[in-house]
């Protein structure tokens, strides 16, 4: 069975785990946004700079739409910042104290 590729695009979107949008800045520019989103599951935190109103293609038969180069904004990621692990001295768990 052959399936059409906008209907397997839109059930791939459907099964993809939406990030969290955690808050939203006024940007630099007139009517312009910045998006700070975080990947729920490992942490990673995302800042999305958009204008609110883009010119876009009416929409296809699937719900798409496609804008013209240059007009959605841009994207800087992160990745969450690791604890450091508590320092223990060499051969801790291997020499215990010695008894008195």
């Amino acid at each position: 069975m052959r399936i059409a590729p906008t209907i397997l695009a839109a059930v791939i979107v459907c099964a993809l785990p939406p990030a969290q949008l955690e808050r939203q800045f006024a940007g630099p520019l007139q009517d312009t946004i910045i998006q700070r989103w975080r990947d729920p599951v490992d942490g990673t935190v995302c800042y999305i700079y958009l204008p609110i109103t883009a010119q876009h293609s009416p929409p296809t038969g699937s719900g798409y739409v496609q804008y013209g180069a240059n007009t959605i904004g841009s994207i800087s990621c992160v990745a969450p910042a690791r604890p450091a692990a508590a320092a223990t001295p060499p051969n801790a768990a291997t020499n215990p104290p010695a008894k008195k």
